[in-house]
C-alpha cells in the first residue's frame, strides 16, 4: 500500500493509529513513496523524529542531523521537497550536515566544506570553505567546477 494511501486508512481509524498515521505523513514529506531507494533507510529516522510535529521537536532549539545522500534516489519533484523540509529543520533552529550533496543541493546550501584534493588517501584536507557563491567564483576545486557548471556561470 503506498505510504500516503495508508496514511489516509490509518487516519479514518482514529485513535491508537493517530501516531501511525503522523509517522506516515512524515515520511511522504520526506519524500518515501512505494520504491526501494538506498536513501530511504536515511529519510525514515528523521521521518520518525521526536514530539508530534515535523521537523521533529520545533520547539526545540539545536541539534545536528548528519545525512549521507538524502536526496539519493529520488525523483527531482521529491528532491524539492526533502530540500525544503530541511530547510524547516535549519529554520526550527537545527543544523543540517548533507554529505555528497548533488549540484542541485549543494546550490541550496548555507555553508559548503569542501574536502580534496581528491578521493581516498589522496583526499581528507579542507580545500574550500565558503558559500556556493564563492565556491563558484573561486572554481579552485572540482567540486567547485562541477557547481559552476550546474550554476550555468
Amino acid at each position: 500500500m503506498p505510504v500516503t494511501e495508508a496514511r489516509e486508512f490509518l487516519r479514518r481509524r482514529r485513535g491508537a493509529h493517530a501516531g501511525r498515521a503522523r509517522i506516515l505523513g512524515r515520511l511522504a514529506d520526506v519524500g518515501s513513496d512505494t520504491s526501494a531507494s538506498a536513501s530511504r533507510s536515511l529519510r525514515c529516522p528523521a521521518a520518525s523524529g521526536s514530539g508530534s510535529s515535523w521537523p521533529p521537536a520545533m520547539a526545540e532549539k539545536g541539534g545536528v542531523y548528519v545525512l549521507d545522500e538524502p536526496t539519493s534516489g529520488l525523483h527531482l519533484a521529491r528532491r524539492r521537497a526533502a530540500a525544503g523540509l530541511l530547510d524547516r529543520l535549519v529554520d526550527s533552529g537545527k543544523s543540517v550536515i548533507r554529505h555528497r550533496a548533488p549540484p542541485a543541493v549543494m546550490a541550496h546550501a548555507d555553508w559548503i566544506i569542501d574536502l580534496g584534493p581528491g578521493a581516498g588517501h589522496d583526499g581528507g584536507r579542507i580545500v574550500f570553505e565558503g558559500t556556493p557563491a564563492d565556491l563558484v567564483a573561486a572554481r579552485s576545486t572540482l567540486t567547485g567546477e562541477h557547481l559552476a557548471a550546474y550554476v550555468g556561470t
